[in-house]
């Protein structure tokens, strides 16, 4: 039996997805199981637990093989990461007493770095403070995700444009599928090793802003505009798209660690594992969702 956070999310939905698909057995962790009802179907055992009940979190992780955690993404973050230490507090205090063999965790590349990282800092503060339970880990530092795509959907079809923050815009940059980043997790947590690995989670090959415009245009049948927004203008543009204000810093200091390639991929001492899906397979089906 295997326990998968996030199951009703992209990421934690292909682990369990590929994991069902294996013959394994999943144990499905959720905040609102009704959501998660039809995995039950498909034949995952749902377990109800919260991000902040840690005696919810023992029980859900106890008499297990191995569980697949992640942290819930937050683009506006207090000031200290606040949230992602308390969450991850608990997660550490639920693991820590519950005791599985393994656990294999959702991290993003440049997790390694100690600064510079902007919203992955949640990342680099979740490899830190688990990473020292007396059980075998394995973090998968994974790649920008082909789903951030999604809020661009409507502008690609209806304007026929498409703002990008990465900058170049002809510059390849590392992206991945969700649905890799859950089968390596999936493949991961059914294997058996001792200590801490380090796990880069690519796609096929890197994408540029204007190979997205270009899988857009296809999938959406019309010419589509790669459009570089100006560093000074972002903090305005996601404040328009729904962001506090005074909580953008992280996530521009994120893209700059793109930009400048101070985030990347080829760490010593990480194994490394490219995906499959292609960009166009993943915009096209968030153009038919959308």
């Amino acid at each position: 039996m295997y326990a998968v956070m996030g199951i009703t999310g992209n990421v934690g939905g292909a682990v369990a997805r590929t994991l069902l698909a294996k013959g394994e057995k999943v144990r499905g962790i959720a905040r609102n199981p009704e959501k998660a009802a039809e995995w039950q179907k498909q034949g995952a055992e749902l377990f109800k637990a919260d991000y902040d009940d840690v005696d919810a979190l023992t029980a859900a992780f106890t008499g297990i093989s191995g569980v697949f955690v992640m942290v819930p993404l937050n683009f506006a973050p207090a000031p200290g990461f606040a949230e992602t230490k308390a969450t991850l507090k608990v997660l550490h205090e639920a693991l820590s007493r519950a005791l599985p063999a393994k656990a294999v965790y959702l991290s993003s590349i440049g997790a390694e770095q100690a600064n510079g990282l902007g919203l992955i800092t949640s990342s680099h503060l979740l490899e830190g403070t688990l990473g020292d339970l007396p059980f075998s880990h394995a973090f998968l530092r994974a790649g920008w995700f082909f789903e951030n795509s999604a809020g661009d959907v409507a502008s690609a079809r209806n304007e026929g444009k498409i703002r990008f923050q990465l900058h170049p815009l002809d510059r390849k940059f590392p992206l991945v599928a969700t649905a890799d980043i859950g089968k390596v997790g999936a493949e991961t947590l059914t294997q058996s090793w001792t200590g801490i690995r380090h796990i880069e989670v690519a796609g096929p090959e890197g994408y540029s802003p204007l190979d997205i415009a270009d899988a857009f245009a296809e999938a959406v049948g019309r010419s589509v505009e790669a459009i570089a927004v100006p560093r000074a203008e972002w903090e305005t543009l996601w404040v328009s798209q729904g962001m506090p204000e005074g909580r953008t810093v992280p996530r521009a200091t994120m893209v700059d660690g793109f930009n400048s390639g101070w985030i990347h991929f080829g760490v010593l001492g990480t194994e490394h594992v490219d995906g499959a899906t292609p960009l166009r397979e993943v915009i096209t089906q968030l153009v038919t969702r959308g």
